[in-house]
């Protein structure tokens, strides 16, 4: 009696089945591996369906197979061992069947792959060469003086009136210096500020100091044409008489001030009847005058340089003190 055998087929990948394989379990189409590995997608193609005939001459192959095995995460070797192993087959099968074999042209292909371990070469390299550059800022930052541009007025002002606007842009973490007086900069650099002036020639010193001691100064000359009213108010008012009451104002409609400092720059601001009216810096022998219904509230950077005339009367300094004043408020009822 004759036993019947049934045929089993011993399944084997092939080298283009295995690459197939591989890249379908990273989940990825031919397009992102050939992007990620450089290599052109028609030779990953070919590769995968064992097309070697359309593939180029056998070291570029080779090169192919390397970066592919490094991008799938397996050992070349086996790659390129199942490689010898069917070209050696093919070939003989085509000397047995006498095909000729075509030449095969050389490419220029790149087996550029981007794998973590450049990823982390790249990003040290992107470190070093921040700092470097960091480096290279301050280094210049330390040799060059601050920038400072002054945007208005310009450098030979003339005025009618007691005060201009001095605005203008700086290194955002310099210093900035009105006549000595320190003033704000804003964190991109800008500055603006109202600087009071008296009547001729009035000499306004810019200057911008970086964290290296560096400094950048700019020179204004500003001419006011303003006559002194202090002068004006002495030809014009009678003289106190005895008997004149001039300790109190409560007889008097309104109120009137006058503010003068000496020396300067003296950064001072005022508010009348609750709105701020002014605020900046006045220069030596430079005068404001405000009006008020009820109230006049000053702050001044130096009490005691900072003179008032109250309703006509000349009461003095703020304070005896050389340091800051703040909310010094006149009343109607307020007396001297």
């Amino acid at each position: 009696m004759m036993r019947s055998f049934t045929k089993k087929s011993v399944g084997t990948l092939t080298l283009g089945e295995k690459l197939k394989k591989l890249r379908s379990e990273r989940r990825m189409s031919l397009g992102e591996a050939s992007r990620q590995t450089m290599i052109q997608a028609k030779y990953l193609e070919y590769l995968e369906e064992g097309v070697y005939a359309k593939l180029p001459v056998d070291v570029y192959v080779r090169g192919f197979l390397r970066s592919y095995a490094e991008f799938l995460g397996v050992e070349e070797k086996v790659l390129l061992r199942m490689y010898d192993k069917e070209i050696g087959i093919r070939k003989n099968l085509d000397e047995r069947q006498g095909v000729k074999k075509e030449k095969k042209e050389a490419i220029s292909v790149s087996s550029f792959v981007f794998t973590p371990k450049m990823l982390a070469v790249s990003l040290a390299f992107l470190l070093v060469f921040g700092g470097f550059f960091y480096l290279y800022n301050e280094i210049g930052s330390f040799a060059s003086t601050p920038r400072l541009v002054i945007l208005s007025p310009d450098k030979n002002y003339v005025t009618d009136g007691n005060s201009v606007t001095v605005e203008g842009v700086t290194d955002r973490d310099a210093k900035l210096f009105l006549n000595g007086a320190p003033i704000l900069v804003s964190d991109d650099g800008k500055f603006r500020e109202g600087v009071t002036v008296q009547s001729g020639t009035n000499v306004i010193s810019i200057r911008a100091v970086n964290k290296f001691n560096k400094e950048a100064t700019e020179t204004l000359n500003v001419q006011s044409n303003l006559q002194d009213s202090q002068s004006a108010e002495n030809s014009t008012e009678p003289a106190a008489q005895s008997g004149d009451d001039v300790s109190g104002i409560s007889n008097q409609k309104g109120l009137e001030m006058e503010v003068r400092v000496d020396p300067g720059p003296i950064w001072v601001s005022a508010e009348v009847d609750g709105n701020l009216v002014f605020s900046g810096t006045m220069l030596t022998g430079a005068i404001q005058a405000f009006k008020a219904d009820s109230k006049i509230v000053l702050n001044s950077g130096k009490g005691n340089a900072t003179f008032v005339k109250f309703n006509g009367k000349d009461i003095g300094a703020l304070s005896g003190n050389a340091g800051a004043v703040r909310g010094v408020t006149f009343t109607a009822d307020t007396k001297y």
